[in-house]
């Protein structure tokens, strides 16, 4: 392999601290690998969780509607009076210079319905609380997946670095170091044997 490296002691010290700073940079990107699997994980495992929940919770309140369709007729009408969800919110905080979302969403007060008590009864009001607790779990799930998404995008860019650092960038400063320093220890033998040449000749 062609050397690209001159041979000097200038280049030698500057080769030294560039492949100090590689083996640096590839252990500070594969701690920062370890601790974005680790929190990728603990976000699956609530995920899967919620996900778990979610399906018996959506389960439970088309139950309910169900029942509440059946005792007060189909609730299309009243269904059109539960508002529009506008009171989420996003912000994000940041793992290892990842941002990732924090959504959070107003809960409704349980003292007051959207809905008129005349012409409904209990059925409607267990239903409508179903779909309340679904549409939370949902908006968490939301915020998990797009956090493990985003997680498992910078894990892959930091593994890919985290290569690049230990299988070409290290190994080559490390050549580089060891052909700076053979050849400069040839050069140095060269001179010491030039030097015992011209002491022996002026003794001649």
């Amino acid at each position: 392999m062609a050397q690209s490296a001159v041979p000097t002691k200038g280049n030698l010290l500057s080769t030294k601290k560039s492949l100090a700073l590689a083996k640096v940079g590839f252990e500070l990107l594969d701690k920062k690998r370890n601790i974005l699997i680790r929190e990728m994980m603990s976000l699956i495992d609530r995920a899967t969780e919620i996900q778990s929940t979610i399906d018996s919770s959506f389960s439970d309140a088309y139950k309910a509607l169900q029942s509440a369709n059946i005792t007060l007729g189909f609730c299309d009408e009243i269904s059109k009076t539960v508002p529009i969800e506008k009171s989420i919110e996003i912000d994000f905080r940041s793992i290892m210079g990842v941002e990732i979302p924090i959504l959070r969403m107003e809960k409704p007060d349980s003292n007051q319905l959207c809905y008129g008590l005349y012409q409904t009864n209990s059925k409607l009001d267990e239903a409508y609380a179903r779909f309340q607790k679904v549409k939370e779990l949902t908006v968490e799930l939301a915020q998990i997946e797009n956090s493990v998404y985003r997680l498992a995008v910078a894990i892959k860019k930091t593994q890919k670095r985290a290569n690049a650092l230990k299988n070409i960038m290290i190994p080559k400063f490390e050549e580089d170091v060891k052909f700076i320093t053979d050849a400069l220890d040839e050069k140095d033998r060269e001179e010491f044997s030039r030097l015992k040449v011209i002491k022996k000749q002026k003794k001649q």
